[in-house]
């Protein structure tokens, strides 16, 4: 057994973290800087332009963690005390007249004066109205402290931060109505190869569907992408030049297919003629393929065209890219060991990124792993990474990347 954290040799195949670094210092140079003010409401999934920054201490005051009695713990002696204010959130209290206690609801301003609130399960109402309680108490006992949260000037979200449903309303606690966040990344999609038909046509002899471009689009969509789909090129140089040339007001050209090096690589030809290709074969299984290079100075990257390629490399290659052009500073998935359920008896020199799923805390996969079987991602939860020159047996450790990180 090869321990978990040691890749192998690759021999004249790029390791995946090179090629990763690579694409997101090539990101870095060309970074989203034009940047858009939103309704609070409609930045899920956009990126924060600016640092958040507090203008307030949350809470504004102290509030009460419970419902239940707020009261000076030294004027209790032992003895019920009289309930002088009731306080609902929301309201504004008197300060506590000495002596006594007020009846307090979970959210409400603590009154001046008081120092502790007792829950309500450990008091006891008497028949005189006053309270007895019954447990010993502390000064600060359920009390929220001003600024407990937050405090004025406290950075709260850095720029660079995907905008979530948590952080909506964090933005929306501190009184924020509207955000700056980066414009959307402009991507064309386009896929190359007369061998594909969109679904609903009729399929001629060698043909199939086309899968990649529902995938792709729908997946930049959830990104918070603004998707040009760019349609199917044919294995046509002139058309293919044509295609691209239209593409001007674009950050991404993202292909799949066509990029290996024969002769009916017309995209590469394209790329040659008119700016730059940079083919790198890389040391992953499935998705060895990947091309990256411009086109008239604009970025295109090019997947393998086989469906499982496709969803493995624009996961861990593409996506963080994209996100790394909006200034995303945290860009990989999360990833975490758990035991193989499986037994994988072959090493290969590529590191394997296998379609599987969690059954009782244990990775097992899919029955077919060829690249070309999209079935294997939709019966999966995750990606099961199996390094470089490394042998299993069941029990061994190995990485699971959740589907739900790289699809959000």
């Amino acid at each position: 057994m090869n321990p978990v954290g040691k890749p192998g040799k690759t021999g004249s195949l790029m390791p995946v973290e090179t090629a990763l670094a690579r694409l997101l210092e090539m990101a870095e140079t060309s970074p989203i800087r034009e940047r858009e003010r939103l309704p609070v409401a409609q930045v899920q999934g956009r990126v924060l332009a600016d640092d958040l920054v507090s203008t307030l201490d949350l809470p504004p005051w102290p509030n009460s963690a419970m419902d239940g009695y707020a009261l000076r713990v030294a004027d209790w002696t032992g003895e019920p005390l009289v309930v002088s204010q009731k306080i609902f959130a929301g309201q504004a209290p008197e300060p506590l007249q000495p002596g006594t206690c007020a009846r307090i609801f979970t959210g409400a301003p603590v009154p001046a004066g008081a120092d502790c609130v007792e829950m309500q399960e450990n008091a006891e109402v008497q028949a005189d109205d006053r309270v007895r309680f019954i447990e010993p108490m502390t000064p600060g006992q359920n009390i929220r402290p001003q600024g407990q949260e937050t405090t004025v000037g406290e950075l709260v979200l850095p720029a660079g931060t995907r905008l979530g449903s948590i952080e909506q309303g964090l933005a929306a606690s501190l009184g924020c109505a509207e955000l700056d966040v980066v414009r959307k990344v402009r991507v064309a999609v386009l896929s190359t190869g007369d061998e594909l038909v969109e679904p609903g046509q009729a399929l001629g002899p060698g043909q199939i569907y086309n899968s990649n471009r529902v995938l792709l689009c729908s997946w930049l969509h959830r990104l918070g992408c603004e998707v040009i789909d760019a349609g199917i090129l044919p294995d046509d140089l002139v058309t293919t030049r044509a295609r691209l040339g239209e593409l001007k007001d674009v950050d991404l050209i993202l292909s799949t297919g066509g990029v290996s090096v024969g002769e009916a690589d017309f995209l590469g030809m394209a790329l040659r003629e008119a700016g730059e290709l940079t083919l790198w074969k890389l040391a992953i299984k499935p998705g060895k393929p990947l091309t990256f290079g411009h086109f008239r100075g604009v970025p295109v990257i090019g997947l393998p065209g086989n469906p499982a390629s496709t969803l493995v490399t624009f996961a861990l290659l593409a996506k963080p890219y994209l996100l790394r052009r909006q200034g995303v500073k945290e860009v990989e998935p999360l990833k975490f060991q758990v035991p193989a359920g499986f037994v994988w008896p072959k090493a290969g020199n590529r590191r394997e990124y296998l379609r599987g799923r969690l059954e009782n805390g244990r990775a097992i996969i899919y029955k077919n792993q060829s690249s070309g079987v999209l079935r294997s991602a939709a019966w999966a939860d995750g990606l099961v990474e199996v390094l470089e020159d490394r042998t299993l047996i069941e029990d061994d450790p190995v990485m699971f990347i959740p589907l739900s990180e790289v699809l959000n």
